[in-house]
């Protein structure tokens, strides 16, 4: 059991651990039996996805501009800010996977992790004059649903620390990222008394809600970003981010609801917005008459336990369901995947499609365990919608 600060278990008992535990190791044996090829024959063949992220992206040209990335987790705001022509100064996170995850995949980047990364211990001020802007999504732990929404009272609140950051540095701007439950009634106080206080005397803050479909990314995903600015015209004329993506399918649930249409599809949009894939149009598996977003991508670091499952609603079962994907014991890599078949058939996922869905590009790989890897994709900005959050920082800095 880990005693890692991001990860609070269950109070449960010891005969309920036991049922976990037992579980666990079933699923674990039918698992390694697959592998080895004495499972169910397979009935998908390896997928190849449709969807490129990188071509909702693309590389821009540098523009001089110096940006520093806290929590950095899996990368998605450096990656976002990156290829918006950002000059990377360094990135931050407590996680030992989550740095060699970067390094991998950047291996110029100075990356800090593990203790190194535990930005609690560092002395910002030595940044002073070297970023113009700081990026981070701190833990949403303390404010989502899945994490007991606890607050300041939670541990794992860093929004402090990010604040501590931006008044120590004093950069042009910064882009703090979070679920969109610390914008709800239950953080008034919060949102109030911890950010935007010890904020406002040096900077304007513009709140910011932005869907990650709206960027091309498969997923139905909010999330709240707060983007301050230390000059009050540059935060005036600021310009939040415009949909580029729409997904206009229609579609029904199991409860027999009427049918629903994302909010741009009601709009005469059709020739400046693309289309947005849906999971099974992005992931390149078959036709079979219908297609969906996918539900937001669950963090396996989020709840009370370690889990490979993506789940993360009964609802969201429902659509994985109509969809015949499987997103229980999501597999490490698409062979395995394709060998360990679930009992109802479904197409299992995979993590590098777990990645796909949530806009990194398939040379970005996850270190660690699965659940460690489905940890850092759940937790993080989906790179696209933070690339077009820094391109519209930067043409407000221009």
């Amino acid at each position: 059991m880990t005693k890692s600060s991001w990860h609070q278990g269950w109070d449960i008992t010891d005969e309920e651990r036991e049922i976990y535990r037992k579980r666990s190791q079933a699923s674990s044996q039918a698992k390694a039996k697959a592998i080895r090829g004495e499972g169910r024959t397979p009935v998908h063949p390896i997928n190849v996805p449709r969807l490129n992220p990188e071509d909702l992206m693309p590389q821009l040209a540098n523009n001089g501009w110096r940006s520093l990335s806290l929590f950095s987790g899996g990368g998605g705001l450096d990656l976002g800010f990156d290829r918006a022509g950002f000059t990377h100064v360094a990135s931050y996170d407590i996680l030992p996977e989550s740095g060699v995850t970067l390094r991998n995949a950047q291996p110029e980047w100075t990356v800090f992790a593990g203790e190194a990364g535990n930005v609690t211990q560092v002395d910002w001020r030595d940044y002073r004059g070297l970023v113009d802007v700081i990026h981070g999504g701190p833990p949403c732990q303390p404010f989502s649903v899945a994490g007991r929404q606890k607050g300041k009272e939670d541990s794992r609140d860093m929004f402090p620390e990010f604040i501590r950051a931006v008044l120590e540095i004093e950069p042009i701007a910064f882009v703090a990222e979070n679920v969109t439950a610390l914008v709800g009634k239950k953080f008034t106080s919060y949102l109030k008394e911890v950010i935007e206080r010890p904020l406002s005397q040096n900077y304007t803050v513009v709140q910011v809600i932005l869907s990650a479909s709206s960027f091309g990314v498969p997923q139905k995903r909010k999330r709240v970003f707060f983007v301050g600015f230390r000059q009050e015209k540059m935060a005036t004329n600021y310009q939040h981010p415009s949909p580029t993506h729409v997904w206009h399918h229609l579609s029904t649930d199991n409860t027999k609801n009427p049918i629903q249409l994302d909010l741009f599809s009601l709009l005469d949009q059709s020739d400046s917005l693309q289309s947005c894939m849906g999971v099974r149009e992005a992931l390149g598996l078959p036709d079979i008459g219908f297609d969906s977003l996918s539900p937001t991508i669950r963090s396996s670091l989020t709840g009370p336990r370690h889990t490979t499952s993506v789940l993360s609603s009964v609802s969201a079962q429902k659509i994985w369901q109509k969809l015949q994907i499987w997103p229980n014991g999501v597999a490490l890599n698409r062979e395995q995947a394709r060998l360990f078949v679930p009992d109802n058939s479904h197409f299992r996922l995979s993590v590098p499609d777990c990645a796909i869905l949530q806009g990194f590009p398939e040379y970005w790989s996850f270190d660690g365990a699965v659940y460690k890897a489905l940890g850092q994709i759940g937790n993080a900005v989906p790179p696209p919608m933070a690339y077009r959050v820094a391109v519209s920082i930067a043409q407000a800095l221009s």
